[in-house]
């Protein structure tokens, strides 16, 4: 998973309220089902003597919020005095979450978090096109393209004595257009480098910029296979098409990461670890190119003065050299050193289930008994 938009959470100062909620805005009642599980959640951070400001600053993220489309989940992060991060969810948690703890919780926004990549979206059709820059939830730049030839359809069934086939010219225009809308798309990807384009409108239109377009354009270009250009365009069913390709990359990662794990572990390559001893300490030397993550139940780890030095056990640490100085879940340490270090981060399923559920691919193979 992209977890830029999470590594500055890897640099700020706890402690921190990580929630998680069901804020699907599907029925009628839903708004009043959205408070009560709030206060429910709200309770148990009073309870862990979460500061009342913060709380304050969630409740109007989570309550005052622009309701969402349908189902949908919440995240919400937040240190002691204001909100640091706060994310619609491409599905709600399996349950909710409410913590008040030393480190963000993150792992729920990597298995159902939107994905924040750069990307361009361009609605289009023969007559132009619409295109937007978005990064995370903003659009950095949009811009209209008009072809000089508006309206480019041809007149059904209409005579036009003396003055030859109008249809020549028509479709001749319509090739002008697309070629210009093209040429923009084309420098927009240049200039900007998003991840993917996806791309809406009716099929002809489609098929016919996917021709205009480089091999470096429609590679990273995704037809959503919706809409068509105009007022009567639904946004909620583009964001939606968009937020379940994500999704599906998602998976494909996933399964990835996965098959690679094992292909490691079956070559005895060193590559593969799996386990909080082993683990703890590829992180700790910055080996981990991938966390992968599954179920980590209430499992801790200790830490001294620096959350990098890190370890299963007091005994484990005091061999490094260092003193304990706290324990902390290894939910919330172990991706937060991850993300510290530049590694990517994946949510396991059932497809793989490793030792300590936890397991790493690594940069390079460690070094002798940095496995502690």
């Amino acid at each position: 998973m992209h977890t830029d938009r999470l590594r500055q959470l890897a640099t700020e100062k706890g402690p921190f309220i990580s929630v998680y909620l069901d804020d699907s805005h599907n029925t009628e009642e839903a708004g009043r089902g959205l408070e009560l599980r709030w206060r429910a959640l709200r309770e148990q951070l009073e309870s862990a003597n979460a500061p009342t400001v913060a709380l304050d600053e969630v409740e109007t993220a989570v309550l005052d919020g622009a309701p969402p489309v349908g189902e949908s989940g919440r995240a919400v992060v937040a240190d002691s005095e204001q909100i640091l991060l706060d994310e619609h969810l491409i599905r709600p948690p399996v349950s909710p979450v409410a913590r008040w703890s030393s480190l963000p919780y993150v792992i729920p926004l990597v298995e159902h978090g939107r994905e924040s990549v750069r990307h361009i979206v361009a609605i289009v059709d023969h007559r132009g096109a619409d295109l937007r820059i978005i990064n995370g939830d903003s659009v950095t730049h949009s811009e209209t393209i008009e072809g000089e030839g508006y309206p480019v359809h041809k007149a059904s069934g209409a005579e036009t004595p003396g003055y030859g086939d109008p249809q020549p010219h028509t479709e001749e225009q319509a090739r002008k257009n697309i070629r210009e809308v093209a040429r923009r798309l084309v420098e927009l990807v240049d200039a900007e480098h998003p991840e993917v384009v996806f791309v809406v409108g009716e099929h002809q239109s489609v098929g016919d910029l996917s021709a205009e377009l480089p091999k470096r354009v429609t590679e990273i270009a995704v037809d959503l296979g919706i809409g068509a250009r105009g007022a009567s365009i639904d946004e909620a069913v583009i964001r939606a098409a968009i937020a379940e390709e994500m999704l599906r990359r998602r998976n494909s990662a996933l399964a990835e990461a996965a098959e690679r794990f094992r292909a490691e572990q079956g070559r005895d390559s060193g590559l593969g670890v799996e386990g909080l001893t082993s683990v703890c300490g590829a992180l700790r030397n910055g080996e981990v190119d991938t966390l992968l993550v599954g179920d980590l139940g209430d499992a801790t780890v200790v830490v001294g003065d620096d959350l990098m030095a890190m370890a299963p056990t007091p005994e484990n640490l005091s061999e490094l050299g260092a003193s304990p100085a706290d324990v902390l879940r290894a939910d919330e340490a172990l991706p937060l050193i991850a993300l510290r270090t530049d590694s990517d981060l994946v949510r396991l399923d059932e497809r793989l289930a490793p030792k300590d559920g936890v397991a790493a691919l690594l940069r390079y193979a460690p070094r002798r008994g940095s496995g502690a």
